[in-house]
């Protein structure tokens, strides 16, 4: 239960890349932190929730330079567009700044020298690619080649996403430049590294430890056992050292002393939250040392993609406490977002962006709840179901929530002038009243879909308070207008409680819905007291629509559009460009390709992107490990299908999964997604491909 004393909470959702568009998958994060955060505040706390656009890197810089613009011209350009989506979608920042900015230079170089004069920097010698066109040290995701463990070809520097390998990007057979195509070479340069390893001891003691406003885990239990994973175990550590320096050219700040040498973005990110609270402290006169100082009593809360725990759960916290700063209070990671099964395909339509749902004229309050209505504490994916989001707004928030106000208001409007009667005594009141602590413990827990399971539970009993009194009857019968009355006076009250409990997700509605009321603002408070007896409510207008299924339809249909209009980055057109070596007729027939059918495909724990198939040849069985998971969200589907594997590759070790005895044949579409390949109807396990 969360503490009747006021307490001071700084919120923050990481930090959008200033070298794309918002989608809903960005969304997802967000609308779950606005959430919490407006939840926080109708309960009277002192909460700021401070985000930004992370603005650094070599994307932003090659970006800027194909279109023919400045870097700072860029980042402004797309920090409006990024505003004018949140805005939309009523994300509601304290403040919203960029990392490219006075004070989180300041804090970057203060936390820098911090490190530094604490022991833990220190600088090396490295080897690292270099794209002798563009004359630039290449990060390694700037660089692709043959995956050096299965072969796979145009893998990124950095790991396989057909057999999950990870290596370094000098590792890789026939490398190119994902920015020019050129063959990079291989150059010595001096880089400046943070030695993690020796936080490790720290690490271990904060990722397992509580926070001290509640005696909360600092971390969810999925993260945990991932830290546990990465810290090792006992006095060993698997951790390495942290390179935090990046050559020139790059669009970032420069390191102090060192000239030619710049922050790595994953330093000044994070060091963006910092900034852009500082930035709304000199604004509005708030202490920021009372928040960020070591022994700090404030909380301080990050909500995250699971995508990115490694840098916010062991770099940012280590950073921040040999800084002698304080560490956060709380790390929440999140899961991704699949729309109707499957990752979000810009040849489907389903990469829906922010801008485009706001421009088809899409209730941003009908996300915001089919989205809250899917979240849980836990770091586990969620699917935007397009046929369930049209049925559970319509049903939800229309025919149970919003009916309510539209069938009383308009008795009470003709016959009592607008007044409500004194039903402070009702049972139906007082059993949604009784609700109000439980749902702010599973608002606080971030539990928001037991929260509106909940909500809408209590909608229902009041719907069948409706139903059993029948106003529109009682309105006919003569002699029940005190009946009459009460009842349509309890259901505004039911109403406007019910808006209480929902308006942390539809902040607009509750909104309007008060002023309805004739409310100044709806707060916490409203789930526990009745309007008094007397109190007058003004005319009502409507409050929500349906959705309809041509406002869906669009809305992918304006997807598509805008896909097959938009050029691909050079970067991704290099990809279809490049041809590996040429092979000879005897180099191909060593490879011995059969038909095999599929007995059973599981996803493998503890691997984001690993499929394990169990495959029958026909003249035996065999266990291939693939990286395709993100393409398949439901293995189970591909249960007795006929596939098209490699059988005479050697057994290679899958890290800690297990042995891989094969390879299965997919295709990359230009989406990033993979589809498996299947040989056509009648073919049987063993049929060998020619």
């Amino acid at each position: 239960m969360t503490k009747s004393l006021q307490r001071k909470i700084l919120v923050t959702s990481a930090l959008p890349y200033a070298n794309g568009s918002i989608h809903l998958g960005h969304m997802v994060e967000h609308i779950q932190t606005d959430v919490w955060v407006r939840f926080q505040k109708l309960r009277g706390h002192e909460c700021h929730y401070c985000c930004a656009d992370d603005t650094h890197g070599t994307p932003v810089m090659l970006a800027a330079q194909k279109q023919g613009i400045a870097p700072e011209d860029m980042i402004a350009k797309v920090r409006e567009e990024h505003i004018a989506n949140f805005t939309g979608f009523h994300i509601g920042y304290s403040n919203y700044y960029s990392t490219h900015s006075p004070e989180n230079k300041q804090f970057s170089e203060q936390i820098y020298r911090a490190l530094k004069a604490n022991g833990k920097i220190e600088s090396r010698v490295i080897e690292q690619l270099f794209d002798p066109e563009k004359q630039m040290f290449l990060p390694d995701r700037f660089v692709k080649g043959e995956c050096p463990k299965c072969h796979a070809q145009d893998q990124y520097g950095d790991n396989c996403e057909v057999c999950g390998t990870t290596y370094s990007p000098t590792e890789l057979i026939n490398p190119y430049s994902a920015v020019s195509g050129a063959k990079p070479e291989l150059r010595e340069s001096e880089h400046f590294f943070f030695k993690l390893g020796e936080c490790a001891g720290y690490l271990k003691e904060w990722t397992s430890g509580n926070n001290p406003h509640d005696g909360k885990p600092h971390l969810q239990a999925e993260a945990l056992n991932k830290m546990k994973e990465w810290l090792g175990e006992g006095e060993e550590t698997t951790l390495s050292d942290w390179d935090i320096s990046r050559d020139a050219p790059y669009f970032g700040f420069e390191i102090p002393d060192a000239p030619g040498k710049y922050f790595y973005v994953w330093l000044d990110a994070p060091v963006g939250y910092m900034a852009s609270f500082k930035n709304l402290c000199d604004r509005i006169g708030i202490d920021f040392d009372e928040y960020f100082k070591a022994d700090s009593q404030a909380e301080m809360y990050h909500f995250i993609g699971k995508d990115i725990l490694y840098f916010h759960a062991l770099f940012w916290p280590a950073m921040l406490h040999f800084s002698g700063h304080r560490a956060p209070t709380g790390v929440y990671a999140h899961g991704f977002l699949t729309v109707d099964g499957q990752k979000m395909s810009k040849s489907r339509g389903t990469f829906i962006t922010a801008k485009s749902y706001l421009e088809q004229g899409l209730n941003p309050e009908w996300m915001r709840y089919y989205i809250a209505a899917k979240l849980n504490s836990k770091i586990e994916d969620i699917d935007l179901n397009l046929q369930d989001f049209i049925s559970r707004v319509n049903s939800d928030l229309v025919g149970k929530y919003v009916n309510i106000a539209a069938r009383a208001s308009g008795f009470l409007a003709k016959r009592f002038e607008g007044r409500l009667k004194d039903v402070s005594g009702s049972l139906l009141l007082q059993k949604l009243a009784a609700e109000s602590s439980a749902i702010a413990e599973q608002y606080e827990n971030r539990e928001y879909a037991r929260a509106l399971r909940d909500i809408m539970a209590l909608a229902d009993a009041v719907n069948e308070y409706v139903d059993a009194n029948k106003p529109w009857e009682l309105a006919k019968q003569e002699g029940q207008d005190e009946r009459l009355h009460e009842v349509c006076s309890e259901l505004i009250n039911a109403f406007t409680m019910l808006t209480a409990y929902l308006a942390p997700v539809l902040p607009q509605t509750a909104a309007n819905a008060a002023r309805f009321l004739n409310l100044d603002a709806i707060t916490w408070a409203n789930t526990r007291e009745t309007l008094v007896g007397e109190h007058a409510i003004n005319k009502y207008e409507h409050l929500m629509q349906r959705v309809e299924q041509k406002q869906v339809d669009d809305l992918i249909e304006a997807n598509k559009q805008s896909i097959q209009t938009t050029p691909a980055p050079a970067a991704e057109e290099s990809k279809y460009e490049k041809v590996a070596e040429q092979a000879s007729f005897d180099d191909f027939i060593k490879i011995d390709m059969r038909v095999a059918k599929v007995l059973n495909c599981e996803a493998v724990e503890g691997s984001t992107k690993l499929l394990k198939f169990d495959l029958d040849f026909g003249f035996g069985k065999r266990i291939i490990f693939s990286g395709i998971a993100a393409s398949y969200p439901n293995p189970a589907e591909l249960n007795g299908r006929m596939v098209i594997a490699v059988a005479n590759f050697a057994p290679r070790k899958m890290a800690k999964f297990g042995v891989s005895e094969g390879m299965i044949l997919s295709a990359e579409l230009p989406d990033g997604s993979s589809r498996i390949l299947s040989p056509d109807t009648g073919a049987q396990p063993g049929d060998k491909i020619c």
